[in-house]
C-alpha cells in the first residue's frame, strides 16, 4: 500500500510539474518579461524540489508497514467473558506477528502493553468477525493483554500474558 501511495504521489507531482512547465513556456512566449519570468520559473522548480523531498521523507516506512521478506507469524486470540485464549505463549522478537482476533460473546478491546505499562497497540474483537492487527516486537520480555472495552462485571480480570523471546 505504501509503495502505491508513493507512486501515485510522485506521478501527480510529475503531472503538476509538467503543467507548471507548460504555463511558464506559454507565458515566456507571450511576454518577454525576462527577469520576472526567470524568477518565477526558479521559484516553481524550488517548490517542486521541496515538495518532492517532503513527500519522500514523509512516506518513509510506516509503523504498520512490515518487511515483505519475512513471513508473518499467525496468532489466534479469542475473547470471552472474562478471559483471553491465545494459542501461543511465546513469540519471536523482530518478526511480524499477526493477531487474529474474535470473540464468542460481546465486544472486547484487545490491548497489548509492555512491562512498563505502555499501550503498544489495540484493536476490537467482535462477535462474527475476525479482526487482524500486525505488530513487530523489538524487545524481548513479558507482555500483557488487557481488555480495553468494558464487557461486564469481570472486565477487570480479563488479562493474559505472553513472552517475546530473542531469536
Amino acid at each position: 500500500m505504501q509503495t502505491l501511495v508513493l507512486a501515485v504521489t510522485l506521478a501527480l507531482m510529475i503531472l503538476l510539474a509538467f503543467v507548471f512547465y507548460r504555463v511558464v513556456r506559454a507565458t515566456n512566449a507571450d511576454r518577454q518579461l525576462g527577469d520576472t519570468n526567470s524568477r518565477r520559473s526558479q521559484l516553481i522548480w524550488v517548490m517542486l524540489a521541496v515538495g518532492l523531498l517532503v513527500t519522500v521523507a514523509s512516506l518513509r516506512e510506516w509503523p504498520h508497514a512490515l518487511a515483505s521478506g519475512d513471513a508473518a507469524i499467525q496468532v489466534n486470540a479469542t475473547g470471552g467473558q472474562w478471559y483471553w485464549e491465545i494459542d501461543r505463549s511465546e513469540l519471536p522478537a523482530g518478526k511480524p506477528i499477526v493477531f487474529n482476533l474474535h470473540t464468542e460473546d460481546v465486544n472486547h478491546g484487545f490491548g497489548v502493553v509492555d512491562s512498563e505499562g505502555r499501550l503498544l497497540f489495540q484493536t476490537q474483537a467482535m462477535p462474527g468477525y475476525v479482526n487482524q492487527v500486525e505488530y513487530v516486537f523489538d524487545t524481548p520480555g513479558d507482555y500483557r493483554v488487557l481488555c480495553m472495552e468494558f464487557c461486564g462485571v469481570g472486565h477487570h480480570d480479563m488479562l493474559d500474558e505472553f513472552t517475546v523471546v530473542a531469536n
